[in-house]
């Protein structure tokens, strides 16, 4: 798996290439996992969403199971954050 320096996860970047689906579904995994330190759901949903929309399948299933463990107000706010990042990006 290729390697990548990130010095704000919003960034999101390989180099100068843009975000893949993959890296975004790692950023998930991340989150969800609290390999940052913390579990973060919200988080983990933002970024579960912009992977599949960018054609990760695995990232639709992930999506699905965090969003069972999530209220209605935090699944708002994800989708919010991932708006906000696809503006930026």
């Amino acid at each position: 798996m290729a390697r990548f320096d990130m010095q704000s996860a919003d960034m999101a970047i390989m180099g100068e290439q843009p975000a893949t689906a993959e890296i975004l579904f790692q950023l998930g995994l991340d989150s969800a996992c609290g390999r940052s330190g913390r579990t973060d759901l919200v988080a983990a949903h933002k970024w579960f969403n912009l992977a599949a929309m960018k054609g990760s399948r695995e990232a639709v299933l992930y999506r699905k199971e965090v969003s069972g463990e999530m209220s209605a107000a935090e699944i708002a706010e994800a989708q919010r954050s991932a708006r906000e990042w696809l503006s930026l990006h």
